[in-house]
């Protein structure tokens, strides 16, 4: 198997991707990444505030860059934030890779991100801005995926299982 990660998980926000992605990384017996955590360590402030200080524009370059950065170094398990896949050039990359789109849907997404949190894209209208967004991004999740597991009324281990069986992976335990 050629150098880069095992599993890369995209989705919405609140699709599980940092919870399946750490149980993945744990089964797998390989490390765990999340570039959203690559860019809040690096700029030593919450997504929250970059979107509201800098704008949305520059958060999109670091998350590029990080995306870019991660796919490069990364051996294991690797989440991306929920817009990474916006960029044309970060397609590209994932573009051959073990990629799995975490899915749900709108009523799912109520349940678990409440839709009412401190999310930058969700501030007005949560329900319509979330339909909106997923209209948008779903077609460029289904572009980059080899795999699509729906997480609804599903727990974190039993995504982490399907996605395994999905990609046909071995679990270390």
């Amino acid at each position: 198997m050629p150098p880069g990660p095992l599993v890369v998980l995209v989705g919405p926000m609140g699709s599980g991707k940092s919870t399946v992605g750490a149980l993945l990384a744990a089964l797998l017996g390989a490390p765990y990444r999340d570039t959203d955590a690559d860019i809040v360590a690096a700029q030593g402030r919450e997504i929250s505030d970059i979107f509201v200080e800098d704008g949305e524009e520059c958060f999109r370059a670091l998350e590029r860059d990080a995306v870019r950065t991660a796919l490069a170094e990364h051996e294991g398990v690797l989440a991306l934030g929920g817009g990474a896949i916006l960029d044309a050039d970060t397609r590209a990359l994932l573009d051959g890779l073990p990629v799995v789109y975490l899915s749900m849907g709108v009523e799912e997404a109520v349940r678990r991100v409440g839709l009412n949190t401190a999310r930058p894209l969700l501030a007005v209208n949560p329900r319509r801005q979330w339909r909106e967004l997923m209209d948008a991004r779903r077609p460029l999740y289904t572009e980059v995926a080899r795999v699509v597991v729906t997480t609804d009324d599903r727990t974190p281990e039993e995504v982490a299982s399907a996605v395994l069986d999905a990609l046909e992976l071995k679990k270390d335990v």
